[in-house]
């Protein structure tokens, strides 16, 4: 990937990991739209970066999807590169036997990236060249326990990436992963952001 003159579209940009690969990229020169739920966390990181943009998404909706890469289309016709950052993660008791929270974190952390990336790939094809970066996390090899869902979504995006990789060879769409170990967000709490010892 090229680490300047691009158009990126980070989802997840406004906090975490998202907004630190948002700046740096947005350092090199590159127009960034940063995309989440939150508009305050947005709003701030745009204040804070002038001339990085940002737009609404809810990565769980899936018609949401679909009306966003329409926008992204019209807005930015040079968008040339999507880093899958959004993601949820919450610690689940499988015993109690509920399962809202896996769904939830289904919608957003596995099927969110493959809509986007379903309803954005023609529009990507098109261009000279390309980038599609998927997030996934060291614990889609070494799982945690207490976040089973999360790691199994983590484990499924990897392969995701690796077949999309695979399908999109003799194209001009590179297809890229970012692995992240454990980072100090705000991913499960605020209380994680000032721990530097994962599960304390």
């Amino acid at each position: 990937m090229q680490l300047k003159d691009n158009t990126i579209l980070i989802t997840g940009g406004g906090s975490g990991i998202g907004r630190a690969l948002a700046e740096a990229l947005h350092a090199e020169g590159n127009q960034v739209i940063i995309a989440g739920r939150r508009k305050q966390v947005l709003d701030e990181a745009v204040a804070a970066n002038p001339g990085m943009k940002a737009a609404a998404l809810d990565v769980a909706d899936g018609d949401a999807i679909a009306r966003f890469a329409e926008q992204m289309k019209h807005d930015y016709p040079a968008l040339n590169v999507i880093i899958h950052n959004a993601g949820t993660m919450r610690t689940e008791s499988l015993l109690r036997g509920d399962i809202a929270d896996a769904e939830a974190i289904v919608a957003t952390n596995l099927l969110g990236p493959i809509r986007l990336t379903a309803a954005l790939l023609p529009f990507l094809l098109s261009k000279p060249q390309a980038t599609i970066m998927t997030v996934s996390s060291g614990l889609a090899f070494v799982p945690l326990a207490l976040t089973p869902t999360y790691c199994a979504t983590k484990a499924a995006i990897h392969s995701y990436t690796q077949s999309l990789r695979y399908q999109l060879q003799h194209t001009k769409v590179q297809v890229l992963e970012l692995v992240p170990p454990y980072v100090q967000t705000e991913l499960l709490g605020p209380g994680q952001a000032t721990n530097p010892t994962p599960c304390r």
